[in-house]
């Protein structure tokens, strides 16, 4: 064995642990100093003889993130993970995060997601059901600055857990008979999916389950997501949703990563939420 080699233990039945992840532990202790020319975001620890699994964003169409599945506390770790991941990858002023979310104060998982933003050196633009419109309008107008040629050059990521909490973000509001010519949240929400990643603004949701998908997503806009995670569902919406029905067999600590533009599909163990002291 290597002097610096390291083991590799696989551990079916347990969550992977971000703080063995070597590749992140060498870009927070490096440190940012220009953009990255590959973002990548760690997801979680492989079941074959590689490194992390990871998604790259790229300002192209389709680059954006949808995490499927009735695990809530495993998606939010998925996406403080990512957020953490990402802010450490860029200088100040390089990067705007934006995060959706429903979170129960006091709980659990909202002690870790504020754990996460004191640790992103970024400012996070945080946004509840009652504001999200109001969020989403503002990225609609910098998605249009950007195709006139104007706007800002900093990438943005759109981080929502729990689409279906934000139903104004439905695009079936856009057929409602309100009157008026304002921009409905929905059809924003829509153009945002559809157009922002080629612009540099891209969406990482997540959903429950396939009938939240099928309700808060167009066909359309579902194919703008062309990176996919699926936990534990039925053999039928695996299928759907990755074009295979592996997703029935997964069990508790795995997931499969989809990536249609590349044509992969790879099984990995989540990182589970890291521990504070590890935060800290």
């Amino acid at each position: 064995r290597a002097p610096n080699a390291t083991h590799i233990v696989f551990e079916a039945n347990a969550p992977a642990d971000i703080a063995e992840n070597a590749l992140l532990a060498h870009v927070l202790a490096t440190g940012a100093t220009k953009p990255p020319v590959s973002p990548r975001a760690w997801l979680g620890a492989p079941n074959s003889i590689k490194g992390p699994t990871e998604v790259a964003f790229h300002r192209q169409g389709g680059n954006n993130l949808l995490i499927v599945g009735q695990r809530d506390e495993a998606a939010l770790a998925m996406l403080g993970n990512i957020l953490l991941a990402l802010g450490a990858q860029y200088p100040a002023g390089a990067a705007r995060f934006v995060f959706l979310h429903q979170l129960t104060p006091d709980s659990g998982d909202a002690e870790f997601f504020d754990n996460v933003l004191e640790a992103v050196p970024h400012t996070v633009t945080l946004a509840s059901a009652t504001n999200a419109a109001d969020v989403i309008a503002e990225l609609s107008q910098e998605l249009k600055r950007r195709m006139e040629g104007e706007g800002s050059s900093e990438e943005i990521y759109v981080f929502i857990h729990g689409l279906q909490r934000f139903r104004k973000l439905r695009q079936e509001d856009d057929f409602d008979f309100s009157g008026g010519d304002e921009p409905k949240p929905g059809a924003q929400f829509a153009e945002l999916i559809a157009e922002g990643a080629a612009h540099g603004i891209h969406v990482l949701a997540f959903l429950d389950t396939f009938n939240s998908v099928g309700r808060f997503l167009s066909r359309k806009a579902l194919s703008e997501f062309e990176l996919r995670v699926v936990f534990q569902m039925s053999a039928n919406d695996s299928a759907a949703l990755i074009d295979s029905p592996k997703a029935g067999n997964l069990g508790l600590h795995r997931a499969l990563l989809y990536n249609e533009h590349e044509g992969t599909l790879e099984t990995f163990r989540p990182y589970a939420t890291p521990a504070a002291e590890w935060l800290e």
